[in-house]
């Protein structure tokens, strides 16, 4: 038998949903109660406010990212690699926690920004270890616009193979810049 989600995590996603798919003036109380099939009354008992939604959202995300930045350390082609490759949009909850986080910036523009800072810094600082900082930059830059690219494609998940050939393609132009 499949095990069902929590409540809180049954409230969660389909907040999420909603900032994704309508942004964040549609993620009411209500809204949210009514798409996760949970009573208003059950879902203010796990979050007491949006604030809370809101809160709840916003440690997904530092979760989701912090192991990013642990499975990039460790990935065995290399931050660049894993970087480039996971550029890509692939609906993956980082993925939508991010879209989700941004669409959040209009009722917490500080806090995200700060969040946002935060892990282009830390992306930025993994790459340099591989490639030094200025490199670093400009293969940050690439990922923002492979991700970005993903509205041309209005959130079509790209296939693993276009995904491993763009990224296989990105790398060596990235090698040939390094070599002499």
């Amino acid at each position: 038998m499949a095990e069902r989600a929590s409540i809180p995590e049954r409230v969660l996603n389909p907040f999420e949903s909603i900032l994704i798919e309508s942004g964040e003036r549609a993620a009411t109380v209500d809204a949210v109660a009514r798409f996760a099939g949970v009573s208003k009354g059950g879902l203010l008992h796990y979050f007491p406010n949006r604030e809370a939604l809101v809160s709840a959202q916003l440690g997904r995300f530092d979760e989701l990212v912090s192991e990013d930045f642990d499975a990039m350390r460790a990935a065995p082609d290399g931050p660049v690699a894993y970087f480039l490759q996971t550029s890509f949009w692939s609906n993956s909850p980082l993925d939508r926690a991010f879209v989700a986080v941004n669409r959040l910036s209009q009722v917490a523009r500080s806090e995200i920004q700060g969040r946002l800072m935060y892990v282009h810094e830390q992306w930025l600082e993994i790459l340099a270890a591989e490639v030094g900082p200025e490199l670093a930059l400009a293969i940050r830059y690439i990922g923002d616009g492979l991700f970005f690219n993903a509205v041309f494609h209005q959130g079509e998940e790209a296939s693993q193979s276009y995904r491993e050939a763009e990224a296989a393609a990105l790398l060596h132009t990235m090698r040939k810049i390094r070599s002499p």
